[in-house]
Protein backbone atom coordinates (compact mmCIF):
# COMPACT_ATOMS: atom_id res chain seq x y z
CA UNK A 1 0.00 0.00 0.00
CA UNK A 2 2.98 2.47 -0.27
CA UNK A 3 2.75 3.12 3.75
CA UNK A 4 6.11 3.51 4.70
CA UNK A 5 6.94 7.17 4.18
CA UNK A 6 3.56 7.92 6.58
CA UNK A 7 4.88 5.49 9.42
CA UNK A 8 5.90 9.06 11.35
CA UNK A 9 3.14 11.16 10.29
CA UNK A 10 0.36 11.91 12.51
CA UNK A 11 -3.20 11.09 10.81
CA UNK A 12 -4.05 15.11 10.93
CA UNK A 13 -1.09 15.33 8.32
CA UNK A 14 -2.08 12.67 5.78
CA UNK A 15 -3.95 13.52 2.99
CA UNK A 16 -7.08 12.19 2.29
CA UNK A 17 -6.07 9.80 0.06
CA UNK A 18 -3.28 8.85 2.72
CA UNK A 19 -5.72 8.50 5.05
CA UNK A 20 -7.74 5.87 2.94
CA UNK A 21 -4.58 3.48 2.23
CA UNK A 22 -4.21 3.82 5.70
CA UNK A 23 -7.51 2.93 6.35
CA UNK A 24 -7.49 -0.09 4.04
CA UNK A 25 -3.99 -0.95 5.76
CA UNK A 26 -5.35 -1.03 9.04
CA UNK A 27 -8.34 -3.46 7.73
CA UNK A 28 -6.22 -6.01 5.94
CA UNK A 29 -4.28 -6.72 9.13
CA UNK A 30 -7.39 -7.75 11.03
CA UNK A 31 -8.02 -10.39 8.42
CA UNK A 32 -11.65 -10.05 7.71
CA UNK A 33 -13.97 -12.72 6.38
CA UNK A 34 -14.71 -9.67 4.14
CA UNK A 35 -13.86 -6.08 3.05
CA UNK A 36 -16.10 -3.89 1.74
CA UNK A 37 -14.46 -0.73 -0.51
CA UNK A 38 -16.24 2.52 -0.90
CA UNK A 39 -14.82 4.53 -3.36
CA UNK A 40 -11.45 3.90 -1.90
CA UNK A 41 -9.79 5.62 -4.42
CA UNK A 42 -11.75 8.44 -4.71
CA UNK A 43 -9.48 10.88 -3.69
CA UNK A 44 -6.81 10.01 -5.63
CA UNK A 45 -4.63 11.23 -8.45
CA UNK A 46 -4.73 9.51 -11.86
CA UNK A 47 -1.54 8.09 -11.88
CA UNK A 48 -1.81 6.18 -8.00
CA UNK A 49 -5.60 5.50 -8.65
CA UNK A 50 -3.64 3.50 -12.05
CA UNK A 51 -1.24 1.95 -9.04
CA UNK A 52 -3.68 1.14 -6.82
CA UNK A 53 -5.95 -0.52 -8.83
CA UNK A 54 -3.27 -3.13 -9.61
CA UNK A 55 -2.37 -3.40 -5.83
CA UNK A 56 -5.88 -3.68 -4.66
CA UNK A 57 -6.65 -6.53 -7.00
CA UNK A 58 -3.20 -8.72 -6.59
CA UNK A 59 -4.21 -8.41 -3.07
CA UNK A 60 -7.57 -9.55 -3.20
CA UNK A 61 -6.31 -12.55 -5.52
CA UNK A 62 -3.70 -13.20 -3.00
CA UNK A 63 -5.93 -13.35 0.63
CA UNK A 64 -8.38 -14.79 -1.58
CA UNK A 65 -11.19 -12.71 0.76
CA UNK A 66 -14.65 -12.01 -0.51
CA UNK A 67 -14.23 -7.86 -1.54
CA UNK A 68 -17.35 -5.65 -1.90
CA UNK A 69 -16.04 -2.95 -4.03
CA UNK A 70 -18.72 0.20 -4.25
CA UNK A 71 -17.57 2.23 -7.40
CA UNK A 72 -19.45 5.18 -9.63
CA UNK A 73 -15.82 4.98 -12.22
CA UNK A 74 -17.03 2.09 -14.27
CA UNK A 75 -13.71 1.55 -15.65
CA UNK A 76 -12.38 0.39 -11.67
CA UNK A 77 -15.33 -2.23 -12.08
CA UNK A 78 -14.95 -3.31 -15.22
CA UNK A 79 -10.55 -4.20 -14.84
CA UNK A 80 -11.29 -5.22 -11.01
CA UNK A 81 -14.00 -7.25 -10.78
CA UNK A 82 -15.05 -10.44 -10.97
CA UNK A 83 -18.46 -10.43 -10.92
CA UNK A 84 -20.56 -6.36 -11.16
CA UNK A 85 -23.70 -5.53 -9.51
CA UNK A 86 -24.87 -2.49 -11.85
CA UNK A 87 -27.75 0.02 -9.72
CA UNK A 88 -29.63 2.91 -11.14
CA UNK A 89 -32.11 4.51 -8.40
CA UNK A 90 -31.19 1.83 -5.72
CA UNK A 91 -32.66 -1.21 -8.33
CA UNK A 92 -29.96 -3.82 -9.47
CA UNK A 93 -30.09 -3.70 -13.00
CA UNK A 94 -27.67 -6.31 -13.93
CA UNK A 95 -25.36 -9.08 -12.38
CA UNK A 96 -23.16 -10.84 -14.06
CA UNK A 97 -19.35 -10.79 -15.02
CA UNK A 98 -17.68 -7.39 -16.90
CA UNK A 99 -17.22 -9.18 -20.22
CA UNK A 100 -21.27 -10.32 -20.25
CA UNK A 101 -22.90 -7.11 -19.02
CA UNK A 102 -20.13 -5.23 -21.79
CA UNK A 103 -21.77 -7.42 -24.33
CA UNK A 104 -24.78 -8.61 -23.58
CA UNK A 105 -26.32 -5.51 -21.27
CA UNK A 106 -29.87 -6.82 -19.36
CA UNK A 107 -31.56 -2.62 -20.69
CA UNK A 108 -30.74 0.65 -22.56
CA UNK A 109 -29.05 1.75 -18.27
CA UNK A 110 -26.80 -1.43 -18.83
CA UNK A 111 -25.59 -0.51 -22.46
CA UNK A 112 -25.31 3.29 -21.80
CA UNK A 113 -23.26 2.82 -18.50
CA UNK A 114 -21.05 0.31 -19.33
CA UNK A 115 -17.92 0.82 -22.36
CA UNK A 116 -16.39 4.13 -22.79
CA UNK A 117 -17.91 6.22 -25.04
CA UNK A 118 -21.24 4.87 -23.64
CA UNK A 119 -23.16 2.49 -26.60
CA UNK A 120 -25.19 4.43 -29.02
CA UNK A 121 -29.03 4.31 -29.40
CA UNK A 122 -30.63 5.02 -32.43
CA UNK A 123 -34.84 5.73 -32.29
CA UNK A 124 -36.48 2.78 -34.85
CA UNK A 125 -39.82 1.46 -35.04
CA UNK A 126 -40.40 -2.03 -35.98
CA UNK A 127 -43.69 -2.54 -38.30
CA UNK A 128 -45.64 -5.52 -38.99
CA UNK A 129 -43.38 -8.30 -40.54
CA UNK A 130 -40.90 -7.14 -38.27
CA UNK A 131 -39.23 -5.20 -41.29
CA UNK A 132 -38.31 -1.41 -40.28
Amino acid sequence: LGLDTFLQRLPRQLSGGQRQRVAMGRAIVRDPKVFLFDEPLSNLDAKLRVHMRAEIKALHQQLKTTSVYVTHDQIEAMTMADRIVVMHDGLIQQVGAPLDLYDRPANMFVAGFIGSPGMNFLPAVVEKGGKM
